[in-house]
C-alpha cells in the first residue's frame, strides 16, 4: 500500500514538472523555427531545422542588447537598495524602542495592500513634477518604494530569531549601534538575502506597466518594454520574436538555478524562526 502512494505521489510530480516545464520547451523550439513550421502543423514538434540565426538576427538587427544592459542595471540598483533599506528599518523598527515604531510599521505593512499599478498616475505626477520622468530613477524610486514592504516583512522574521543576548553582549564590549548593525546582524540576516533578492528582482525584472509609462526614450527602455517594441518590428518573424523571448528568460532560468536551494532554506528558516 505504501509503495502504490508513494507510486502516484510520483506520477502526479512528474505530471505536474511536465506541465511546468512544458511552456519553456515550446518557447525554446518554437524561437528555432521559421513561419511556415510556426503557423503550420508543426507547432508543437521539434524544429525540422534547427535556426540558431533567429538568436544572431535578434541580436544585430534590434536593440535588445541596450534593453538587457538597462533592464540589468535598474534591478541590480533597485535590489541593492532595497535589501540595505529594508533591513536598517527592520532593525529599527523592530529592535529599538521608540515611541512611534509600531505606526511606521503598520504603514510599511499598508504597502503591501497597494497595487503597484494602483499608483500609477500619482507616481507619473510626483515624478513629473520633480523632473525625474524619462531617466532611470523614474523606475528606481517607484521599484524600491514597493519593494520595502515585502523586503522588511521577509527580514523581520529572520531578525526576531537572533538573540538579544548578542546585541547586549556587543554592547558592553563598546560597540555603538552601527557596529551592532554591520557586524553582528548583518551576518547573521545573510540568509533573509536571497529571498529578498529574488522577490525584488521579479518585480522588477518583468514590470511593463510602469516602464513603459514613465520611459520614452530608446536608450533608457528595459527589456519587458523593449521586446514589446520588438514584436512590433518582427511581426512578420515569429521566430526571431520567440529567440528575444528566450534571451530574456535566460536570467530568470540562471537566477533559479543558482538561488533556489538559498531560497528554500531561507524560507524555511524564516517562518520557523518567525
Amino acid at each position: 500500500m505504501k509503495n502504490i502512494k508513494k507510486g502516484i505521489t510520483y506520477f502526479v510530480l512528474c505530471v505536474w514538472a511536465v506541465i511546468q516545464l512544458f511552456p519553456l520547451y515550446y518557447l525554446f523550439t518554437f524561437s528555432l523555427k521559421n513561419n511556415e513550421e510556426i503557423l503550420g502543423e508543426n507547432i508543437l514538434g521539434l524544429p525540422m531545422s534547427w535556426l540558431w540565426e533567429n538568436y544572431i538576427k535578434v541580436i544585430t538587427t534590434s536593440n535588445i542588447t541596450r534593453y538587457f544592459l538597462n533592464s540589468v542595471f535598474v534591478t541590480l540598483i533597485v535590489i541593492i537598495i532595497t535589501l540595505i533599506v529594508s533591513l536598517m528599518a527592520s532593525y529599527g523598527i523592530y529592535r529599538m524602542q521608540w515611541k512611534f515604531r509600531g505606526v511606521l510599521a503598520a504603514i510599511f505593512m499598508l504597502g503591501l495592500t497597494i497595487p503597484i499599478h494602483s499608483s500609477i498616475l500619482p507616481v507619473f505626477l510626483i515624478l513629473k513634477n520633480a523632473g525625474l520622468l524619462n531617466s532611470y530613477m523614474a523606475l528606481i524610486l517607484p521599484y524600491v518604494a514597493f519593494g520595502l514592504s515585502m523586503g522588511i516583512l521577509m527580514s523581520s522574521g529572520f531578525l526576531s530569531g537572533i538573540p538579544k543576548e548578542l546585541e547586549e553582549a556587543a554592547c558592553i564590549d563598546g560597540c555603538n549601534v552601527y557596529q551592532i548593525f554591520f557586524k553582528i546582524i548583518t551576518p547573521l540576516m545573510k540568509p533573509a538575502f536571497a529571498t529578498i533578492a529574488i522577490f525584488t528582482y521579479l518585480s522588477s525584472w518583468n514590470e511593463l506597466m510602469m516602464s513603459s509609462i514613465y520611459i520614452n526614450s530608446e536608450n533608457l527602455k528595459t527589456l519587458p518594454v523593449g521586446i514589446q517594441s520588438i514584436s512590433m518590428q518582427l511581426i512578420t518573424d515569429w521566430g526571431v520574436f520567440g529567440a528575444a523571448l528566450v534571451l530574456s528568460l535566460v536570467p530568470t532560468i540562471v537566477i533559479y538555478i543558482v538561488m533556489s536551494n538559498k531560497v528554500q532554506e531561507s524560507m524555511v528558516v524564516g517562518a520557523v524562526k518567525g
